[in-house]
């Protein structure tokens, strides 16, 4: 029963992190949450999700900057602040080294591939997953 209580409470941690990834947060911040130390929530959330808090953080990040930079029309720069980077510079490393290409190239990419502009592009859809979701057998 203890077990299951910590892993909620490890989850508040989380579910806060991903519910606020576009505020500024801290380590304590986040432990708040969870009722534990700042170090024993940094511990304890590496041994269970695989990933630091702010791994996790900054994944989510990524993540929502790569959905609007092909869904929406805003500057990178106003992405860097939307998705809670103070720092273009920042954003651009961090981005470049979760991606393997800079912002505005993974932009300019994946609107090459659609013939909409603002639409996420059919051909970066895997066709198993467009099937699935269009209730289609692929035999």
């Amino acid at each position: 029963m203890a077990t299951n209580y910590k892993f909620e409470r490890l989850n508040a941690g989380r579910d806060y992190i991903a519910d606020n990834y576009d505020a500024p947060l801290s380590l304590s911040g986040m432990a708040t949450y969870s009722y534990m130390s700042p170090y024993h929530f940094l511990r304890v959330f590496k041994n269970t999700y695989g990933e630091t808090p702010n791994e996790f953080l900054i994944r989510l990040r990524v993540e929502q900057a790569k959905r609007m930079l092909i869904t929406e029309n805003f500057s990178v720069s106003e992405i860097c602040e939307k998705v809670g980077y103070t720092s273009l510079g920042s954003f651009s490393s961090l981005f470049l080294k979760q991606v393997g290409m800079a912002p505005t190239v993974y932009r300019r990419k994946l609107w090459a591939l659609s013939a909409e502009s603002y639409r996420f592009p059919s051909q970066a859809i895997p066709v198993c997953y467009a099937y699935n979701f269009l209730g289609k057998s692929t035999n």
